[in-house]
């Protein structure tokens, strides 16, 4: 049995990462914002829940309910590239704040426990044309993805310098059921309305790589077992680029309609135009995705036409 604790618990990753962990019969404590009573954290895969932020008072619940953690899953952060150019102060304190209060508390606590880091592909920015090396260039687009960069230069450091076990896990565009934001929820949102036109941002033409949630999950959990005082990190993509274009098309047809899609023409503020993940690092952990890109978008429709 691992002792695993995951901040960020209650997002769209770190439900599913708790659950599949708990489920595996490991212990999973959490740690995030908002309520959470046992009867519904239990059903997560969560035996113990800390609603606050990360900080020394929080973190020593979960300590002394557990003990060591021999890892922990760093999913808290900012979320939106959006919100990150409305309020990038905020933004900053939730991605780069919160690392170093975690790193250092790790540093003086357990200094064992490995730390597996959600990172994104935003830290890549707009200057890519081919698949991504994770030693290629760093041209962020957005105080999201400097702000993601910033964390990882800060494990980093703690890495180098004091020798913490860590693994950082660049995740491109996961997405699945219970992803309740962003393109995918949109689309649904107004197919209920059986529009015969969609109109949509963009250009159509903008490229990113889907990973389904459960193959990201295995991602953050293969990469717990390279965590290193060299830092192990790796992107979690599928190699596959789709345009949105695509995308739109192949979750109308799992919706079971067919409407004109027709885009702006104008590119959203921090949205880089390709994003696709070079895969050869991650097939080191033996990762192959199960999903495809259209099973996986039914799925995400048979979810969403079962919310009330």
């Amino acid at each position: 049995m691992v002792v695993a604790w995951v901040t960020g618990a209650r997002g769209f990753i770190g439900k599913n990462l708790s659950n599949y962990l708990g489920q595996k019969g490991n212990q999973v404590l959490g740690l995030g914002h908002g309520a959470l009573p046992p009867e519904i954290s239990s059903k997560f895969g969560i035996s113990y829940w800390v609603n606050g932020e990360i900080e020394d008072s929080n973190l020593r619940q979960l300590l002394e309910k557990s003990g060591q953690p021999d890892v922990i899953y760093h999913l808290a952060g900012g979320s939106s590239v959006g919100l990150s150019i409305q309020a990038p102060a905020e933004d900053f304190r939730r991605s780069v704040s919160t690392t170093a209060a975690l790193l250092e508390w790790i540093r003086g606590n357990v200094p064992e426990t490995k730390l597996v880091v959600s990172s994104s592909a935003a830290i890549y920015g707009n200057n890519h044309t081919d698949k991504i090396l994770e030693d290629g260039y760093f041209t962020p687009y957005s105080p999201y993805g400097f702000h993601k960069r910033a964390a990882e230069l800060l494990c980093e450091s703690y890495a180098h310098n004091f020798g913490l076990k860590i693994a950082i896990v660049r995740l491109f565009s996961v997405y699945g059921p219970g992803l309740t934001k962003q393109l995918l929820w949109d689309l649904c949102h107004r197919l209920q309305k059986s529009p015969s036109i969609l109109e949509l941002h963009g250009t159509g033409d903008e490229i990113r790589d889907w990973l389904f949630v459960e193959d990201a999950v295995q991602v953050l959990i293969a990469a717990a077992d390279k965590a290193s005082s060299t830092p192990f990190i790796v992107n979690g993509g599928t190699g596959i680029g789709t345009c949105v274009r695509d995308v739109a098309i192949t979750l109308c047809q799992a919706w079971g309609q067919s409407p004109q899609i027709k885009f702006s023409g104008k590119q959203r503020s921090g949205d880089p135009f390709s994003l696709v993940a070079d895969t050869q690092k991650l097939q080191t952990l033996e990762f192959v995705p199960k999903h495809k890109l259209a099973e996986g978008m039914e799925e995400y429709v048979s979810w969403f036409k079962q919310l009330k």
